[in-house]
């Protein structure tokens, strides 16, 4: 069984709660995520699988998930990179940023970067595929209405 620690809004641990229970009310968690780039500052987009229950064929970050209760968000940034690209490279610390979606439900999201030309290995059933878009690419393909993860569209709009 896997809980996740709640915490205010200054990173403090307040409590914990079973992953399974945690959407019932919604308390602030912590969330990882991972933008991997290539030399020619293109980012890595994951295209969502149709067997994730949240948001299935949306484009979301390189890598990202919920950090565990215990865990550090670098070890759960390692963690994810891991799982779901199959990549174990060295990344950057880049932004903590406090998210609050549309319902005014809060996250605190601490984004990582990385440097990768390589291929990775989507090889898990989270992720249908990876493909690297110039950053006007992405833009024209929010603009256009392609369906994004919310966390993916925050990050864009406040650092990119």
């Amino acid at each position: 069984m896997e809980y996740l620690d709640i915490v205010n809004d200054n990173d403090e641990v307040i409590g914990r709660q079973k992953r399974e229970a945690l959407y019932d009310k919604f308390p602030t968690h912590r969330i990882v995520h991972v933008l991997v780039f290539n030399r020619a500052g293109e980012m890595a987009l994951q295209l969502r699988s149709q067997n994730v229950s949240f948001l299935p064929g949306y484009w979301s970050t390189s890598a990202g998930g919920h950090v565990i209760s215990g865990e550090t968000y670098e070890e759960a940034a390692k963690r994810e990179l891991k799982e779901e690209l199959g990549l174990e490279v060295p990344f950057k610390f880049a932004y903590k940023d406090l998210y609050q979606d549309k319902r005014g439900n809060k996250k605190l999201l601490s984004t990582y970067t990385v440097t990768f030309d390589g291929e990775s290995v989507a090889d898990n059933e989270d992720v249908e595929k990876v493909e690297f878009f110039s950053m006007e690419k992405i833009k024209d393909m929010i603009a256009n209405k392609g369906k994004f993860h919310p966390e993916l569209l925050f990050l864009i709009k406040k650092h990119y």
